[in-house]
């Protein structure tokens, strides 16, 4: 069994700046659904030319950044949004969510399908070679971040989390509800 490597969540930090795996991951995913896009569309037969991809592609990351945290901010810390409304824009403190992604994406591609008056499943059939490349970026993100620890696996190539590791990913998932304390 291997063990898991510990990698630090930070690439690089420049005093208060810092640069996480997990965004730069988000970069790697979009950056190469758009370089996929474009070589689909690039086909004589494709009926997409590279302004409209630019622009789709342009929709899907706000869909994808937007509805990623309104999902997470609605789904996971609802108390705490409501006590402080503008925790929404404060992206640096973490939480996305896959399912606030995937509703923000396809409201993005039902305005972008509204837009170019093309059927909505025409985007869907254009974009789905596409999600893969996100969706895998994605997951390297998390498996950096320590994120993907589940059951015990019996295979040569599942990974041990050691149990410090278990309980701060924990520990960091637990919320209290606003003005609670351990006192």
């Amino acid at each position: 069994m291997l063990t898991y490597p510990n990698i630090s969540p930070e690439v690089v930090s420049l005093g208060p700046l810092s640069i996480y795996w997990y965004g730069v991951m988000y970069l790697v995913g979009f950056i190469g659904g758009w370089w996929l896009a474009r070589v689909r569309a690039a086909r004589p037969d494709s009926g997409w030319t590279r302004q409209q991809v630019d622009d789709l592609v342009f929709y899907v990351v706000l869909g994808v950044i937007l509805g990623g945290r309104i999902g997470y901010t609605v789904f996971y810390g609802m108390e705490h949004l409501l006590a402080d409304p503008l925790s929404l824009f404060r992206i640096w403190e973490g939480g996305m969510s896959f399912h606030g992604g995937l509703l923000g994406v396809l409201l993005a591609m039902w305005l972008f399908a509204r837009r170019l008056s093309r059927p909505f499943f025409q985007l869907t059939d254009f974009l789905a070679p596409l999600i893969p490349v996100g969706l895998g970026a994605g997951r390297l993100g998390n498996f950096i971040n320590g994120e993907l620890w589940g059951a015990p696996g019996g295979v040569p190539w599942a990974m041990r989390v050691s149990c410090e590791r278990f309980s701060e990913l924990c520990l960091d998932k637990l919320r209290l509800p606003a003005g609670a304390d351990f006192t």
